[in-house]
């Protein structure tokens, strides 16, 4: 095992006690804990509805997890992909416990990569309001939005931008927003040998900076009476506490608010830590701030005349093309339709319920705006994946259950011979959940999942 750096081992002592860091340097040498969080917007009760592989006892801080046993891989089942689950740390699970978003809400994440928290409060929401996820790094960006549409979200914008650029756009805005900082890592370190090597004696002042350069930004946009959630997964009180004390002294409008979630040590302070020598996981930080709902908004988008969405006409000869794919009984069942359509370039999109105005997007990179229906291939409109995704069983013109090898060969990129079924696009599923989109034709099932996510 890679020694600990020694400013490291200061610090913790410093923090733990001389017993309480034998503790917590004896737990870095156990196996790493893992949990899987089944998709509440599949399985609202949080259950699976079917065996998966090394699935042991509920987390108890979180709705719908599951501690996943040592070796197990879980992660190769075909139902993953199909968005029944992600695979999640579970003391990081504790941060959207904590922040408590309900449905109808407009909820903001700010650090959003890679998506498990993103999509962990898109299940709670269960499609009904906003959720903004944010990621600067455009390369993470990418894996945020795949991981939001495998998940079947409706309801999220993915953007990718800088607080600073976000801010201007959402004055006063967000009813939640969830700050999971970038940070020095040291509840990395049990998972990540290496992380202990990168880290220095100086890295926490210079997270902190950032972190409250953040938080300044996300101060803003929240709006009077809601709720931040800033988290780390490091264990030091300069990036915690210390963030903390300057954030308050800055801002007093915010204060701790005190919380309790089953199983964890109090957060009646307003926060918590996480080591990983008292809980089963890897270790994070907690804590709930109020924003006074006397604090004073910035109306300045509420006040101007709102643009409102409309059918995608005008916009784009080739969008307002791709409108009949999803609007006929070739792909949604009857009575299943799309509200509150935008057109932009050779996409269709179906916006969330909170998003009042598309021109705050205006600007700014933009990965997901609500659910993708369709997109313009040469002069045919296709369904997109992300709308197969998001679509139950029961909503589509077609669906077809697989067997666990189909499912396996469905995502290989095959086609399946299914027998004689209804000619047309056919929604694929395995447990009743959706998989994708196929289209039979001449006795086939023509494989369309998408060439970049298949597997052998």
């Amino acid at each position: 095992m890679n020694r600990l750096p020694e400013a490291y081992v200061f610090q913790m002592k410093r923090l733990l006690g001389e017993a309480g860091f034998f503790a917590y340097e004896q737990s870095l040498g156990k196996p790493v804990t893992r949990a899987l969080r089944v998709n509440l917007l599949l399985c609202p009760d949080g259950t699976l509805p079917c065996e998966i592989e090394g699935v042991e006892d509920p987390v108890p801080w979180a709705k719908g997890c599951y501690f996943v046993e040592g070796d197990a891989r879980p992660g190769l089942s075909p139902l993953h992909e199909g968005g029944l689950f992600y695979l999640q740390e579970p003391s990081a699970l504790s941060a959207v416990s904590v922040l408590d978003p309900r449905p109808g809400e407009r909820v903001l994440d700010l650090c959003a990569a890679p998506g498990g928290k993103s999509t962990q409060i898109a299940g709670l929401m269960q499609g009904r309001g906003l959720l903004v996820c944010n990621e600067p790094v455009p390369a993470r960006a990418q894996i945020l939005s795949r991981n939001v549409e495998r998940m079947g979200v409706r309801n999220a914008v993915v953007t990718s931008a800088m607080p600073a650029q976000l801010a201007p756009r959402f004055p006063a805005f967000f009813d939640r927003i969830l700050v999971d900082a970038p940070c020095s890592g040291e509840g990395m370190f049990r998972r990540q040998i290496e992380a202990r090597e990168e880290w220095r004696e100086n890295s926490p002042r210079g997270c902190a900076d950032r972190q409250m350069e953040i938080l300044e930004e996300a101060a803003k946009m929240l709006a009077p009476g809601g709720a931040l959630v800033y988290s780390t997964c490091t264990f030091n009180d300069t990036e915690n506490e210390g963030v903390l004390a300057r954030f308050t002294a800055a801002h007093p409008e915010f204060a701790l608010e005190a919380f309790e979630l089953p199983c964890l040590p109090s957060g009646k302070g307003g926060y918590v830590h996480l080591y990983p020598h008292e809980i089963r996981g890897e270790g994070h930080f907690v804590s709930l701030l109020r924003k006074s709902p006397d604090a004073p908004g910035a109306p300045q988008y509420e006040d101007r005349p709102r643009r409102a969405a409309k059918p995608a006409r005008g916009r784009s000869e080739s969008a307002k093309k791709a409108q009949p794919a999803i609007a006929v009984p070739d792909v949604l069942a009857p009575g299943v339709s799309f509200d509150r359509l935008h057109a932009a370039g050779d996409c269709l999109w179906a916006l969330p319920e909170g998003l009042d105005d598309v021109s705050r997007l205006d600007g700014l990179r933009v990965l997901r705006t609500g659910l993708l229906l369709a997109h313009l291939e040469g002069r045919r409109a296709e369904p997109d994946h992300a709308l197969a995704m998001a679509l139950r069983p029961q909503e589509a013109a077609r669906a077809a259950e697989l067997t666990p090898e189909q499912a396996l060969s469905y995502q290989a990129g095959e086609a399946l011979d299914l027998g004689d079924l209804e000619p047309g696009y056919t929604l694929l599923t395995l447990c009743g959940i959706s998989l994708g989109f196929g289209k039979q034709a001449g006795g086939l099932m023509k494989n369309h999942y998408p060439k970049g996510l298949r597997r052998r």
